[in-house]
């Protein structure tokens, strides 16, 4: 007998991602009808300026499961996990990216495993992105493993199932890609169990990565500095 949630979120942060999030929803629709007994789909549109907004809308006015949250500017991939989170309104979240770069149907393996953590967290097997994004992943990484203790080898992993009553109540302040970090270090500290499951990861078919930019990486260290030291964990 296949396990299923009693209720689940599927959060679906985007910034230009016009080509993909008619998909991506239609991803999440097919693994939350799977899983979970009851479900929303909650679209973040973090500013777009491609369109996405306009697709996004359609999506909702025609389905009464999908929901879009608007940035009317773009304010980073943080402060958009951070609206989706709080916008969520089922038990267990499952945070994903808008890029199709994962299988949703690999949730079953999640799923199984809730009864045990308050977050399942996924750990690519090997990535689908070009050498120079996955080299400055793997620094980042091992970067904050050993400065937060985290227990996981893939921090930024865009597939978590996370329970709400956990997350919703987390102090989180990024709003860049340090987010994947400090809510791991806070769910942590507040004594959160963490299980790590691998998952496929997919090349993006459509859309650009902005994930390795100067700007991008540049607010992570900033806000790590700033994370790590209400943490007491940063250097000083």
């Amino acid at each position: 007998m296949q396990l299923r949630l009693t209720g689940l979120s599927v959060v679906i942060p985007c910034h230009n991602e016009r080509d993909n999030v008619a998909a991506a929803v239609a991803a999440a629709r097919s693994a939350a009808e799977r899983f979970a007994l009851h479900y929303e789909i909650v679209v973040v549109d973090d500013g777009s300026t491609d369109g996405t907004g306009a697709i996004a809308g359609m999506l909702e006015r025609a389905s009464g499961e999908v929901r879009v949250v608007t940035h009317e500017r773009n304010r980073g991939y943080g402060a958009a996990v951070r609206s989706g989170i709080r916008s969520a309104t089922m038990p267990w979240i499952l945070l994903t990216d808008g890029d199709l770069q994962f299988d949703l149907s690999e949730l079953e393996g999640f799923v199984r495993r809730a009864a045990e953590a308050d977050l399942v967290v996924g750990r690519r097997a090997s990535r689908a992105d070009p050498f120079g994004r996955r080299a400055a992943a793997a620094m980042w990484n091992a970067l904050v493993r050993i400065l937060f203790r985290l227990p996981v080898r893939d921090v930024d992993c865009a597939f978590k199932l996370m329970r709400s009553s956990l997350v919703q109540e987390l102090d989180l302040t990024a709003d860049g890609a340090m987010v994947s970090t400090e809510l791991l270090a806070r769910a942590l500290a507040s004594g959160a169990a963490v299980v790590e499951l691998d998952v496929t990861h997919l090349p993006r078919l459509a859309g650009e990565q902005s994930g390795g930019s100067t700007r991008v990486i540049a607010r992570a260290l900033r806000e790590l500095v700033v994370v790590g030291r209400s943490l007491k964990v940063a250097p000083q």
